[in-house]
Order: C-alpha cells, then sequence, then structure tokens
C-alpha cells in the first residue's frame, strides 16, 4: 500500500524541448561576415583618428554616424515591440475575417492593413506565411507583403521625424508605396496561381516558423497573460537584435559617404536622376534595413541627392532587399521570386523617374 501511494505521488515532470543543431544559412553567414568587416574597418578609422591630419575627417563622421543610429533606434524598439505584440496577441482568424474571400477587395484592403498591424520588413515574412495558410488570397498576400512594411504609422512617425516635419514626404513616400504594393498584388494574383507560386512543402510545415517552442501547437492562446507578455518581449528583442546591426552598419556607409565623397559627384547624380535613382535602390538592396530606420540614413543625403533618389531608397527597401529575397525562399518558388523582384524594381525605378520630372522640388 505504501508502495503504491509513493508512485502516485510522484512529482509531475517538467518538459525541455530537444536541443537541435541547426546550421548557419546563408543569410547569417553574410552577417557575419559582414559584422568582421565593419568592426574592421571601424577599428582602422579609429587609430587613423589619433592623427592630426585625419581628425577632422573622422570627427565629422563620427557625427554624422552617432546621429542616425541614435535617432533611429527608438522608432526600431517600438517597430519589434508592435510585431511581437502582434505576433502573440493577435490571431490569424481575425485577419482572416476582416480580409474577407473577394480577392479584389481583399487587395485593396490588405494595401492598408499596415496602418492596423504595423509589421516591419524583418517579421512580414512569417506573417503572411500564416495568412496564405489561413486561405487569404495569394494577391491580398503579395500586397500585405510589400506594403505592410511600408504603409504604416511607425515608418510614417519615422520619416516625418528624419525629414523635420515634411509631411509631404511621408505622403509621397506612403503613397507611392500603396499604389505599387495593391498594383503588383492584383498583377501578381492574377497571373499566379497560388499552387504555382507558393514552395510544394508549405502545406505541410506548421503555420508557425518563428522558431520559439510557445508558438507551437497553438500553445500560445491558452498562456496566461503575463506568460503571453513576456513572450512577445522575447519576439521583440529577437527582431530587434537581428536587424540593429543592419542599422548600425547603414548608418555607417551614409556617414562615411557623406563625409568623404567630393560634393562633385554628387552634384554629378543631381544632374542625372536616373544615376541618382539607381545609386539608391542599389544601397537599398545590399543594406538590408529596417523600414522604421531607413528614413534617417535616406535624410542623410538631402542637399546632396534629388528628393526622387531619397525617395527610391524609402520604397524600394522595405519591399525587397537581400535578406528579404533569402526569407522568400522558404514562402515562394525561385521563378514567383524572380518575377517579383524585377517586377517591384522596375516599378519603383519608373515610379521615381516620373515623380522627378512631376516634384522635382528637392526635400
Amino acid at each position: 500500500m505504501q508502495k503504491r501511494q509513493q508512485r502516485s505521488i510522484k512529482p509531475f515532470p517538467i518538459y525541455r524541448p530537444p536541443q537541435r543543431h541547426v546550421e548557419p544559412n546563408l543569410s547569417q553567414q553574410l552577417g557575419w561576415v559582414a559584422s568582421i568587416l565593419f568592426l574592421t574597418v571601424a577599428l582602422f578609422l579609429l587609430l587613423l583618428g589619433q592623427s592630426p591630419a585625419w581628425s577632422g575627417l573622422i570627427g565629422s563622421l563620427s557625427i554624422s554616424f552617432l546621429a542616425m543610429v541614435v535617432e533611429a533606434l527608438p522608432f526600431m524598439l517600438i517597430g519589434s515591440l508592435a510585431g511581437g505584440l502582434i505576433e502573440v496577441f493577435v490571431p490569424v482568424r481575425l485577419v482572416d475575417r476582416v480580409f474577407g474571400r473577394h480577392p479584389l477587395r481583399a487587395t485593396l484592403l490588405a494595401g492598408s492593413m499596415g496602418l492596423i498591424f504595423p509589421v516591419c520588413e524583418c517579421a512580414i515574412v512569417p506573417v503572411v506565411r500564416r495568412l496564405l495558410g489561413k486561405g487569404v488570397p495569394l494577391g491580398a498576400a503579395i500586397t500585405f507583403l510589400l506594403s505592410g512594411p511600408l504603409v504604416n504609422v511607425v515608418v510614417a512617425a519615422s520619416t516625418v521625424i528624419a525629414y523635420n516635419y515634411n509631411w509631404q514626404v511621408v505622403a509621397l513616400r506612403l503613397g507611392s508605396g500603396y499604389v505599387i504594393a495593391v498594383s503588383f498584388g492584383l498583377l501578381l494574383g492574377w497571373l499566379w496561381q497560388q499552387r504555382q507560386a507558393l514552395v510544394p512543402s508549405m502545406a505541410s510545415r506548421p503555420l508557425s516558423s518563428c522558431g520559439h517552442e510557445h508558438c507551437t501547437a497553438g500553445t500560445a492562446q491558452h498562456s496566461s497573460l503575463l506568460l503571453r507578455i513576456r513572450h512577445a518581449l522575447e519576439h521583440a528583442l529577437d527582431d530587434f537584435f537581428a536587424i540593429a546591426f543592419y542599422l548600425v552598419i547603414g548608418a555607417f556607409i551614409a556617414a562615411f559617404m557623406r563625409s568623404t565623397f567630393p560634393m562633385d559627384f554628387f552634384a554629378q547624380l543631381s544632374a542625372s536622376p536616373w544615376q541618382a535613382i539607381l545609386l539608391m535602390m542599389g544601397m537599398a538592396l545590399v543594406l538590408n534595413l529596417c523600414s522604421e530606420a531607413d528614413a534617417f540614413i535616406a535624410a542623410g543625403f538631402r542637399g546632396l541627392l534629388p528628393a526622387s533618389a531619397q525617395l527610391a531608397f524609402m520604397v524600394l527597401g522595405p519591399m525587397l532587399d537581400i535578406k528579404l529575397v533569402l526569407m522568400y525562399m522558404g514562402l515562394f518558388r525561385a521563378k514567383f521570386i524572380v518575377a517579383l523582384a524585377c517586377s517591384v524594381f522596375v516599378a519603383v525605378f519608373t515610379a521615381m523617374l516620373v515623380l522627378h520630372f512631376l516634384w522635382p522640388a528637392p526635400f
């Protein structure tokens, strides 16, 4: 009898998720290489700044770099917190109910959903993956994928502060982003079937792709409020540290170009708007900046590059860059990724050229 009682009062076993070794992907490897190069260059400039001949240039570069980073970090933090709260507290069925099933209405509505769900491009792919898994039309999902990180309140706030409360910049940035996103959402949704665009293995994978154990099997909905807040903060922390070094490197490159490149170089680009636009679009592709922070980088080129080139940087970056293309590989087929990337690049370039001739005034 005593043995039976002892067996019946065994302590409840504590679940410990199995530890799995995850190989670093190409994006993480490129991030490590970029970090090492940045630290090497920064150390070299620090040593170079000790020389009186270089102290003035290094001091100017340091001031520009710190100003961009300090101004942008609060908005990155706000965006990360918003993404974490949405990840945990907003159920996908609610978004699905708002979108509905009508493709045209869903696509038009998806272009402005970022005003309610301000998701950074670093977190947009898992959200779109869930929406597609719940039956949201492909066109609406593509529209939200392109417009969600751009047409939202956090991006609008960061842009207006970066440009000294010039609301014209905000209207042009968000307006052009909305038009491009809706246009290509309708076009690609009409030209491509969902089974042709998505990877075959997507349907068999769990909807949660964030990598957290508490997000699997619907456990997040049954957790206590305090635990869910903790999970939201964990998501926000992961997003913040995952993208913060992109901001640091981008701010450093912008400050370096502004401090070292001769003014004649930018004057030549101002005379040739298509070259300036291509330069800033190339920077947007390579720098991988967060949409809540890229306005401060673009604002660093005021007076040096035309307004259309600055807008090209701010519009293309949230829609298309290297890290996004790598993230798309887990969601879309290669042909669809090529079609999406080429279409968005050409559309932004054409729109900014047209805008340059319709709005030649500088910011």
